[in-house]
């Protein structure tokens, strides 16, 4: 538990300075209507295109306003920060356009063309470490850097200019729309741009609900706001990796604790299968942080129908190597792939008869393996197959028992999967 006792709430005054300090730098970005989400929600579905920044996501905001702020002698003394991606890049650009050194921290599990970016818009002005296996374990390092060498820290979230750059956000929505907004939902990782958003609603449009979008397995705001303090998460899931933190900002605790109407959040699966809509009815591509608030809409259908409703599509840095993950864990989600142990009876045709006779008609093995050699009567194999409706399981597994084909079912086995597929 951090000892900062806060009582920071961002100044109207101060984010249209923040604002202003970003013409010419961070892109007004569109706020488009979705006409399939619309249709499909019976509202006034508007997107806040942040993916369409420079550096693909808000962060530039918060990035460029905090190193923008520093005085000569601390720019001079270099800055280093800690990122799963994209508020890395939002420094790197800083630093190149400021002409700043920077150390940028970020996860080894960080996907390559985050790295890449970061790279390209930092160039000489840069250094990249790779350390750790989530964002707080490159915070821990980035501290140790920074306290050691006197460096300045730029943090993702949890500082005063940050939460004033990505305010701005709230501050261009509420002037880019023609009628009152009824509900904005927006991503929540550390908090920064949720925090900024709410405030700038809070003060300027007050019957606004704004609801806060986090992924089911990096739930820290969400906790944190039902425990009543910041708490850090043990674990969490990271494949959302712009929205997985085990824990939030004090800062930013503090404010979305007092503005946000509600926090929410939404399997992982369900952002894969957004992932996959978005791309394929709006042409939009979005990494798992940016389709988190288009995920959650099935959670509000009644209470949105007739509304205008904005999303914040915060970021399109996606790799485009986690395709066949994002389409398994949509697969999976809609309880379409299946993984089983098949036991093979050592027989002649026992394939065949699997092919023939356990399959349905219209299901589809995806993944096939034996775990070893044996001469024993059952020869074990993982097996993935997919259903044409997820109906179609029950009836499956009735089929390889009565043929003695079943030996288990990986998909309610967390460990065993991870460890075999």
């Amino acid at each position: 538990m951090s000892d900062l006792k806060t009582t920071f709430f961002p100044d109207l005054e101060n984010v249209k300075k923040a604002a202003k300090t970003l013409e010419g730098v961070a892109a007004l970005t569109p706020l488009l209507p979705s006409l399939n989400y619309s249709r499909k929600f019976e509202a006034n579905i508007m997107l806040k295109r942040e993916d369409l920044q420079q550096v693909r996501s808000y962060k530039i905001r918060g990035a460029f306003n905090k190193i923008n702020s520093l005085t000569e002698e601390e720019r001079a003394k270099g800055i280093v920060c800690a990122s799963a991606g994209n508020h890395a890049q939002g420094v790197a650009f800083a630093c190149a356009k400021l002409k700043i050194n920077g150390t940028i921290f970020m996860p080894a599990p960080t996907p390559k063309q985050k790295i890449e970016q970061v790279e390209m818009f930092g160039g000489d002005f840069v250094n990249i470490q790779l350390t750790g296996d989530t964002f707080d374990d490159a915070y821990k390092a980035s501290k140790i850097e920074c306290d050691a060498l006197g460096k300045i820290f730029v943090h993702p979230f949890d500082d005063e200019k940050i939460i004033e750059g990505q305010a701005t956000v709230g501050l261009e929505i509420i002037e880019q729309a023609t009628s009152e907004i009824d509900y904005v939902f927006v991503p929540v990782g550390g908090g920064g741009l949720a925090s900024g958003l709410s405030t700038v609603f809070h003060l300027l449009s007050p019957n606004t609900k704004v609801i806060g979008v986090e992924p089911e397995g990096a739930p820290s705001m969400s906790t944190s706001i039902f425990n009543k303090e910041n708490t850090t998460l043990s674990l969490i899931e990271k494949f959302v990796d712009g929205a997985a933190v085990q824990r939030v900002g004090e800062r930013t605790f503090a404010i979305c604790k007092e503005y946000l109407e509600q926090m929410v959040t939404v399997p992982e699966g369900k952002v894969c299968q957004t992932i996959l809509d978005l791309y394929n009815k709006e042409a939009i591509v979005v990494e798992p942080a940016g389709a988190l608030t288009l995920s959650v809409l099935d959670q509000f259908a009644d209470e949105i129908k007739g509304k205008n409703v904005v999303c914040i599509v915060s970021g399109s840095n996606n790799d485009i190597t986690r395709t066949a993950e994002i389409k398994e864990r949509a697969l999976l989600y809609h309880g379409l792939k299946h993984y089983f142990i098949i036991r093979f009876p050592q027989r002649a045709g026992a394939l065949r008869e699997f092919l023939n006779e356990i399959l349905g008609p219209e299901d589809d093995i995806t993944f096939f393996e034996y775990k070893k050699k044996t001469s024993r009567e059952d020869g074990p194999a993982v097996v993935g197959i997919e259903l044409k409706d997820r109906s179609d399981l029950k009836p499956l597994i009735t089929r390889m028992k009565s043929r003695k084909f079943f030996g288990e079912y990986l998909n309610d086995k967390p460990d065993l999967f991870e460890f075999l597929i």
